[in-house]
């Protein structure tokens, strides 16, 4: 764990005590700091008070002898209203900030020679994989690498930090609207499309808590950003006007002069004074498809900007197990594969599986994200039948209506089984796909327990009455 420095002997006010504030809560203790923690989730408490966390009302609280409000990503900083947390904080004139911050300080408090690297990646979608394909390469050769952030591990869950360090963090919007002076020594911006708009009061807003990935950059730092869409055009061109530090646009769908692309499959670093080919992608048998060449393009550009070689990068990307809850497949019964891609959480993100597969049994919906799955119209031929769960199943029904044949299941298991019969039943190799295009709050904790859901509902198929289908 890292202690969380600059707050000794004074009170910060903890507010929702899942992952991250139970952490931070940790963190802020072990730096010396006290800590008045507080959910509106009786269970929540309980957990925090058994583990002897200091419980304070924050409802009742006296205000003014708090230093900070600490406050979960998942809590609304601003729309579609703030939470009263935030406005109480804010009457008080108490700063508010998320664990990502908490660490940023810790790192900037630190002596230069103990300051660790920091790769801080955000992007509407692939920002997992790409951050833990970072982590890999890294790993790989040799350095001592710690990933974490809005993947895996909570940020400040992580090893202490010193000098040798390279740390990897994933980072959503709502931790960047929360964060105000990291310093990564590479960003990476891979995309932006629209997502979680009413937690940003519209387009404008999602974009630019984006941006505060590259916020504190200047000399001797590197930007890495995806150039595949409108808004990562603009950004880079008008930081590029406006910044002193590197900046590296990479696309996975042309070439460009100068930059780090992927053509038919084929990374070229175009960085220096003409294109060198550096890996046959095709053959990173986890890095499948064009969405998955813009993460291997980042990836190896941020790596480049580390100090690694092309060669280190290439072999790493080239041994990439691949990442959990994306076009992951989780098992085969037969002639049907099944893969989970729970990650999805939006229309633009289950585009990037759909488009993988001539064909496909589909396992959608959730909790459903503005425009529903009104952008995927184009492939829905390729949909053999979809089998809806969740809020969104009755509204994604109305949708392919008349474009796909449709089945409302409700839940993962009751999908799970009846894609696999009707899967079978055609006596071809078929996938079957989840892919949901939706948030998965409505029935689970998040896209990970949906996806473990998908996995054990898979496996289910073959006990006993099922074995004898299996390959």
């Amino acid at each position: 764990m890292i202690p969380v420095r600059g707050f000794e002997g004074k009170t910060v006010a903890v507010f929702g005590l899942a992952r991250t504030g139970l952490t931070a809560a940790r963190a802020l203790m072990l730096g010396g700091a006290q800590v008045a923690v507080w959910d509106e989730r009786p269970e929540s408490r309980a957990i925090a008070e058994a583990e002897g966390l200091p419980l304070v009302d924050l409802t009742t609280a006296d205000w003014s002898k708090f230093a900070a409000l600490m406050l979960s990503p998942g809590v609304p900083l601003t729309h579609p209203k703030p939470h009263w947390t935030v406005e109480k904080a804010k009457a008080a004139g108490v700063e508010i900030l998320g664990d990502l911050e908490l660490f940023a300080r810790t790192v900037n408090a630190a002596p230069e020679h103990k300051r660790p690297k920091i790769v801080a990646i955000t992007g509407t979608n692939g920002k997992s994989t790409t951050t833990a394909l970072i982590g890999h390469i890294c790993a790989a050769a040799g350095r001592d690498t710690r990933v974490g952030g809005n993947i895996g591990v909570g940020v400040l869950d992580l090893d202490d930090m010193h000098g040798g360090a390279v740390y990897v963090l994933e980072m959503s919007s709502y931790q960047l609207d929360l964060t105000s002076s990291l310093k990564p020594d590479v960003s990476v911006l891979l995309n932006v499309s629209p997502d979680h708009l009413d937690r940003h009061g519209g387009m404008e807003g999602y974009v630019a808590a984006k941006r505060r990935v590259l916020l504190n950059q200047g000399k001797g730092d590197t930007a890495v950003i995806g150039v595949d869409d409108p808004w990562g055009q603009r950004i880079c061109t008008e930081i590029t006007a406006a910044n002193r530090r590197t900046i590296v646009p990479v696309s996975a769908s042309k070439a460009m002069g100068r930059g780090v692309y992927v053509l038919q499959g084929l990374l070229y670093d175009a960085t220096g004074e003409r294109a060198v080919e550096i890996a046959d992608l095709l053959r990173a048998k986890s890095l499948p498809g064009r969405h998955n060449w813009q993460n291997a393009a980042a990836a190896y550009t941020a790596v480049r900007g580390l100090g690694l070689t092309s060669q280190e990068a290439a072999d790493g990307l080239m041994t990439f197990p691949g990442l959990a809850h994306r076009m992951e497949t989780v098992g085969h019964v037969g002639k049907i594969r099944f893969v989970n891609d729970s990650k999805a959480t939006n229309a633009d993100a289950a585009r990037q599986a759909m488009s993988s597969y001539p064909k496909f049994y589909w396992i959608a919906g959730g909790q459903p994200k503005s425009g529903g799955i009104d952008d995927l119209t184009d492939l829905f031929p390729r949909i053999e039948k979809a089998y809806l769960i969740g809020e969104a199943q009755q509204a994604f029904a109305k949708t392919l209506a008349g474009k796909a044949p449709v089945a409302e299941c409700g839940t993962i298991e009751a999908a799970v089984a009846m894609a696999y019969a009707d899967a079978a039943a055609s006596g071809q190799e078929a996938v079957v796909l989840l892919s949901p295009a939706c948030a998965s709050f409505d029935q689970f904790a998040d896209f990970e327990a949906r996806g473990e859901a998908f996995r054990a509902a898979v496996s289910a198929l073959t006990a006993p009455a099922a074995k004898g289908a299996r390959a």
